[in-house]
């Protein structure tokens, strides 16, 4: 399957390309103009890199590609900034009129990314079809307003369109601002680790699990919104626990007294669907956990 990706160097956009291309499938990954071609992913006859933005994308290179599947996975995901940065209008609107345009050139499915965060903060299980969207934050706005107009260019156009709401990935290679990472580089430091929102309970999903189902959505062509999560709703306390026995500094995680209030403290997936689908994690979270520990290499095993 000839598969077009944009954000091929993102978090997961990284492991969803290793995958397809262990798997046989050809890719071409959109970077930046100025951007490196990653070393561990030279261009082949499996993979083709691309320069351009999604305004200014590479139509003729695209075009003798003839992608048969475009997964569009590009968008401002920094820590600390993409909540509310205006960019998310810019990645929108770039978005949608990219989208547009490759249907226009004969690409007949789409799966885009999206976000848990659009859906309403409950204590239920978030199902794709049941439970009630109200996004927050630009972000989460964002994506679903790309949701809603590519949902009605499907329609209009008769294209193949699939929308995964993404839980909360982590992993070798993911920021090092990200909860897990952020941990491990305290511990590593010996730095107390202080919890303030002990009992949040998120939908923490292995990187290489996503990939993994995010590569099977595409290969089934699935149509429609699917959540792509664990099921399993962890504590913080749970994983911050859980990495400081592996780092082996279990006495520097403390919990803030009296705890703040998360206004999202209960996020995960309903995954009925992607089970359907024939999806099962290969990794619980301590064996996740385990992986992304084991990627900070000497800084660990000098502790033992």
């Amino acid at each position: 399957m000839n598969i077009l990706l944009t954000g091929p160097t993102g978090f997961i956009g990284t492991a969803f390309t290793r995958l397809a291309l262990r798997q046989g499938h050809r890719v071409a990954g959109l970077l930046l103009p100025n951007e490196a071609i990653p070393a561990d992913r030279p261009a082949g006859p499996q993979l083709v890199w691309l320069r351009g933005l999604l305004d200014q994308a590479p139509w003729e290179e695209i075009t003798r590609f003839a992608p048969e599947v475009c997964v569009h996975a590009a968008w401002i995901t920094t820590p600390g900034i993409y909540l509310e940065t205006p960019e998310n209008e810019r990645f929108r609107d770039a978005s949608l009129a990219f989208i547009k345009k490759t249907v226009g050139l004969g690409t007949r499915q789409i799966v885009s990314l999206g976000t848990c965060v659009e859906y309403q903060a409950t204590e239920q299980p978030m199902a794709e079809d049941t439970s009630p969207i109200a996004p927050t934050t630009l972000y989460a706005r964002c994506k679903n307003d790309l949701r809603l107009a590519l949902e009605a260019e499907a329609r209009s156009q008769g294209f193949g369109f699939c929308w995964t709401r993404i839980f909360y990935p982590y992993g070798p290679g993911e920021h090092p601002s990200r909860l897990c990472s952020s941990i491990i580089h305290k511990l590593l430091s010996n730095e107390k680790v202080v919890l303030r929102t002990p009992g949040s309970t998120k939908d923490y999903i292995f990187i290489e699990d996503l990939a993994e189902a995010l590569l099977l959505v595409v290969e089934r062509r699935f149509q429609g919104v699917i959540n792509l999560g664990t099921g399993e709703g962890v504590e913080v306390r749970r994983l911050a626990q859980s990495l400081a026995r592996l780092v082996g500094k279990k006495g520097l995680v403390e919990e803030k007294m009296p705890p703040e209030i998360d206004p999202a403290g209960h996020v995960v997936a309903d995954v009925k669907k992607l089970k359907h689908l024939g999806w099962q994690p290969a990794h619980n979270l301590e064996a996740g956990l385990e992986k992304l520990v084991g990627s900070f290499g000497t800084a660990v095993g000098s502790l033992f």
